[in-house]
């Protein structure tokens, strides 16, 4: 097994650690979250509020020694209030631009079913393609850039649902749930909490680019990537499932696998790097038959996990 450089797979592990120590008790879901910024990807938490979503956001931005802005999504949220705008200045006589929100490092997207489809585009197709473009000039955002968007799942008067296409822009979903027993116990008994102000930065945003770039670069082998290829087509073949994972799913996934090989200092992905990013990556991207709105998570991971079982693994 070949081990990543030191310096720089380490990193990983610093940021994880930092971030945890404000989401206490969910290590997974913070690396998974850590793992999808290393990706190059982005993050949708479908969650009930007040389970630490804004604090995972902020964390992570203070773990990398970026910029963070959070943007509250509202029905009458504009296009231009993300982007930004061109405004006129009598002193130069020429329009100058103003960047909106996007222009941060890490972006909370909170409530992103709530703006209207035009604004909820807008984000998404920033996030594709790292610029904006206001009044014929493009800008180019900050690298990483990384959204991290959430919806509330049991809440649906006055919301916009993703449809599925801009679902498949998320890398993953993820949901922090609510702490087990000890940890809210030890949270209901602390006199002085650490907030996410606290952490302090444990790599800079150029690190992260050479982590993006450093996660590309580890191998698949031609057996795990037709594993990962016999997985998806059976997403396709599926008999609950409407519309089955796409090609773009397939290399999300495995870019997330790359990263979460690097995060775990290997050089090489591995079938279980596969496994355990299958359901956070494949199951949103899954309409399956038959299930209700909120059935429809849990019906599409049960998919996914059932699909895991079947498909034999390579030797």
């Amino acid at each position: 097994m070949t081990i990543a450089p030191e310096p720089l797979a380490a990193r990983s592990a610093r940021i994880v650690e930092a971030v945890s120590a404000v989401v206490r008790g969910k290590d997974e879901i913070v690396e998974q979250a850590v793992i999808a910024l290393v990706a190059g990807g982005h993050l949708l938490l479908e969650d009930i509020p007040g389970v630490g979503k804004t604090t995972l956001a902020h964390a992570l931005a203070r773990a990398i020694g970026g910029t963070f802005r959070r943007v509250q999504f509202t029905s009458d949220l504009l296009p231009s209030d993300l982007v930004g705008v061109s405004v006129y200045s009598t002193r130069t006589e020429s329009f100058d631009f103003q960047p909106g929100p996007l222009f941060a490092h890490v972006v909370l997207a909170d409530e992103i079913n709530r703006a209207p489809p035009r604004t909820q585009s807008a984000l998404l197709e920033a996030m594709e393609e790292g610029r904006i473009t206001v009044d014929g000039t493009s800008h180019d955002l900050p690298r990483p850039f990384f959204v991290l968007a959430t919806q509330n799942p049991l809440e649906h008067h006055g919301t916009y649902d993703l449809p599925e296409s801009q679902l498949d822009r998320f890398l993953m979903r993820l949901s922090l749930g609510y702490a087990d027993e000890d940890t809210e116990i030890d949270l209901i008994t602390a006199s002085d909490l650490p907030t996410a102000a606290d952490v302090e930065a444990v790599a800079s945003p150029e690190d992260m680019v050479a982590l993006h770039e450093a996660a590309r670069a580890v191998t698949v082998t031609r057996p795990v990537a037709a594993y990962a290829r016999r997985i998806v087509a059976a997403t396709r073949e599926h008999p609950d499932v409407m519309l089955g994972a796409s090609t773009r799913a397939v290399l999300g996934w495995v870019a997330a696998a790359r990263a979460r090989a690097l995060v775990h200092r290997r050089s090489h992905v591995e079938p279980d790097d596969l496994q355990a990013l299958a359901v956070p990556v494949l199951a949103h991207r899954l309409a399956v038959t038959g299930a209700g709105a909120r059935a429809e998570r849990a019906a599409a991971e049960d998919v996914v996990r059932s699909i895991l079982v079947e498909v034999p693994v390579p030797t």
